[in-house]
């Protein structure tokens, strides 16, 4: 699957979504750490949550899918949102919604510090 098949249907369904308590704390890091990106791959436990870096500190290739540029009020620059691509083959159908939890996750996102975690809430497209 190429980058234009994994992306069909990106305009008509928001494949990620931010709730406004991701939006704050993005607009937060951006303040920080300048613009910035997410990753989500397939590991488990916190490897499944999505990792914020700031923007090209995570290097993607041909194993990741550009699913979204979010769009955050008060940040200069899209929020560029990847996957991996076998992580997207499983997700093609769902709709992300990043939102914020309290407590600390296990991986390297800029997050960690202020005592919260992203993660993902989803939906599949068409049963909203």
């Amino acid at each position: 699957m190429d980058e234009d098949s994994a992306r069909a249907g990106y305009d008509e369904v928001p494949r990620v979504e931010l709730t406004a308590a991701a939006g704050e704390l993005l607009r937060r890091l951006h303040e920080a750490h300048g613009p910035l990106m997410f990753h989500q791959s397939g590991g488990c436990c916190d490897g499944s949550a999505p990792m914020c870096y700031p923007e090209g500190e995570f290097r993607t290739g041909g194993s990741d899918v550009l699913l979204a540029e979010l769009d955050v009020a008060g940040v200069d620059a899209p929020v560029t949102f990847w996957m991996s691509r076998s992580q997207y083959e499983v997700w093609a159908h769902t709709r992300l919604i990043v939102d914020v939890v309290e407590g600390r996750g296990s991986g390297f996102s800029l997050e960690a510090p202020e005592g919260v975690r992203f993660l993902i809430r989803s939906r599949v497209v068409g049963a909203e």
